[in-house]
């Protein structure tokens, strides 16, 4: 593997994870991990929707229109979605339960659209299957260890198999949606003490992912911050010379 496609897939696992320095796919994130196994299940199938959702829309990058590109990704995601909900109600029905809704709502992960706008369909095959399997092993690692902490935590175990339990009473709240706010704070917490070690910028908001805090930087990473820095960018309207004159004539 070349330098350069090795870097298409390390970029998801650090300088570029999803979760810790993009800051999307918060919503499962923290609804999820209160079980570690519940992490490994979530991140394995986002991981294939977005491999196959990468790959395909790559080999029809010239075929699909601009104008309906977006509609076009999440039909592409859909699909691939609805076969790996099949696919886990089949086998894994504990799995499927303990996902829930979030398993079909993976349609409309960020993490998945935004790497089908932003890398698949500008780039060959091969890179975009590698950034596909970068960004979905960043995922399933983040939210792995989330759901590990918060399990241990709050229930004393890990993967099921009990750990502190017998000699540390958990913390419930660790499991509740208190707890995985905690968690997810630390991790990005510390995630940026080590991105300022490496000379990298800290994440400072939830907003759009790099943005330095002005909407003309904005506008190229994100579709509302093209509409915001157009507003801001519009001088306030002035009164011309021929409408002052007006109301002077009127006057």
């Amino acid at each position: 593997m070349s330098n350069k496609n090795l870097n298409y897939f390390t970029n998801g696992l650090i300088k570029e994870n999803p979760v810790l320095r993009l800051m999307l796919g918060t919503c499962p994130t923290l609804a999820i991990t209160t079980a570690a196994i519940n992490g490994i299940g979530m991140g394995v199938a986002a991981t294939l929707v977005l491999v196959g959702s990468n790959l395909v829309i790559s080999l029809l990058r010239n075929v699909i229109p601009d104008k309906v590109r977006i509609p076009a990704f999440i039909t592409i995601i859909a699909s691939f979605v609805t076969i790996i909900q099949m696919l886990v109600k089949a086998f894994l029905p504990a799995i499927d339960a303990a996902l829930g809704i979030y398993l079909p709502l993976i349609v409309v992960n960020c993490i998945i659209l935004a790497r089908a706008e932003m890398f698949a369909c500008k780039n060959p095959v091969l890179p975009s299957i590698l950034d596909g399997i970068g960004m979905g092993v960043g995922f399933t690692a983040v939210i792995t260890l989330m759901g590990a902490i918060r399990e241990l935590i709050g229930a004393g175990s890990v993967f099921g198999l009990p750990i502190t339990s017998s000699f540390i009473d958990p913390m419930i709240v660790m499991i509740l949606p208190p707890g995985g706010f905690f968690v997810f704070g630390v991790l990005v917490a510390l995630s940026n003490k080590l991105a300022t070690a490496m000379g990298k910028k800290p994440v400072k908001s939830l907003g759009c992912s790099g943005c330095p805090g002005n909407c003309s930087a904005c506008a190229e990473n994100c579709a509302d911050g093209e509409i915001v820095a157009q507003l801001v960018s519009e001088p306030a309207p002035t009164e011309s010379t021929d409408d002052k004159k007006e109301v002077s004539d009127n006057e």
